[in-house]
């Protein structure tokens, strides 16, 4: 795929660069046809003549050559010289060499989420993610919102998210997830359309800006759409009526200055609590934490649960517990530390 760098004024640099290499290839061989000379001595004599830097001892023949020569090519050197100067002080080949070492490390990158659009609620999402040790790739073509992913290291790519080729160089069909948070809707829009139709099982969530946009993300394939005017107004409504209730939920799903955590997790195939009912798995006696939901794979709520409940494997339990009890809990259901190595990439390359 092509950067947005590698521009057309990139492709007239390219045409000059063979526009000269052909012109030394004239001149090596028309010195060792009309001189007798080597290959290495014909270039070195073209090389001479196109730079005029000195004068050499020629024929009359390599003298009408020489002439012929130097009106061809002064101008194409002078002008392919002054043109790559100015393009190596913009710095547009050195921006295409970190966007490719960027893609490079990014082939390596598995079961990671794709943030697009990095405004403020990107920005959020982000350092939230990177909290809970996931790794993360950020997707946005505007350079003064990418500056805080340059300074933490966050693994990103200038570019716009709408095109699929810039969404396959983030590894969409590697990736876990994908977050829409750019600023428009119908490039939400597009954005959820494009990515479902190269990962169709990758989970999407999605922002919705205005009203009834929900339906048409629900219909381009989204998963979760999030609407941050609804969202925050109903948050205000239960600060007001519920203050110590949503001071809690803040808390403990923050994780942050808090011993108590909230954790949705699926029960895997093979689990030891699978096919126990929920007192005989001991949940609450051995690591003290509150089941207090129960997602059945069909869909169906089982809110708080009976003792009698039977746990079965593809089961969401909402789980409320100490942090510490809660790791201990992951890895007895999953064979595993809860929070595995974050996957980072060491660039700061756009």
């Amino acid at each position: 795929m092509k950067h947005p760098a590698f521009t057309r004024r990139n492709r007239y640099t390219l045409i000059l660069l063979v526009a000269l290499f052909c012109l030394l290839l004239l001149g090596t061989g028309g010195y060792m046809l009309l001189e007798g000379v080597e290959p290495l001595r014909a270039l070195y004599m073209t090389v001479v003549a196109l730079t005029t830097v000195a004068g050499t001892s020629l024929s009359e023949s390599g003298q009408l050559f020489t002439i012929v020569l130097v009106l061809l090519g002064f101008g194409l050197v002078a002008a392919a010289a002054a043109f790559l100067g100015n393009l190596l002080l913009e710095g547009n080949w050195i921006q295409l060499y970190k966007w490719r070492k960027v893609r490079k490390m990014l082939q390596n990158l598995q079961d990671h989420y794709i943030i697009c659009g990095h405004g403020q609620m990107g920005q959020l999402v982000a350092e939230e993610l990177i909290r809970h040790e996931l790794a993360v790739v950020v997707l946005d073509n505007n350079e003064s919102a990418l500056l805080r992913c340059k300074e933490l290291g966050v693994p990103h790519l200038q570019c716009d998210a709408m095109e699929e080729e810039n969404l396959e160089a983030a590894g969409v069909e590697r990736a876990k997830g994908l977050i829409s948070v750019v600023d428009r809707d119908a490039d939400n829009v597009f954005i959820v359309l494009t990515a479902r139709s190269l990962n169709p099982d990758l989970f999407v969530c999605a922002r919705a800006g205005s009203k009834g946009v929900e339906k048409k993300l629900i219909r381009a394939g989204v998963d979760k759409v999030v609407s941050p005017y609804a969202s925050a107004a109903i948050r205000i409504t239960q600060k007001v009526l519920r203050p110590s209730i949503t001071d809690f939920l803040d808390l403990a799903l923050s994780g942050e200055g808090f011993e108590l955590e909230m954790e949705e997790l699926r029960i895997p195939e093979g689990a030891p609590v699978a096919g126990q009912t929920l007192v005989d798995s001991n949940i609450r006696g051995e690591f003290n934490i509150i089941i207090i939901t129960l997602l059945r794979p069909d869909g169906a709520r089982i809110y708080n649960p009976s003792p009698r409940e039977t746990l079965q494997s593809g089961d969401t339990l909402i789980a409320v517990g100490p942090r510490d009890n809660m790791d201990r809990f992951y890895e007895h259901l999953f064979n595993a530390p809860r929070v595995a190595p974050r996957k980072t990439l060491d660039t700061h390359g756009s």
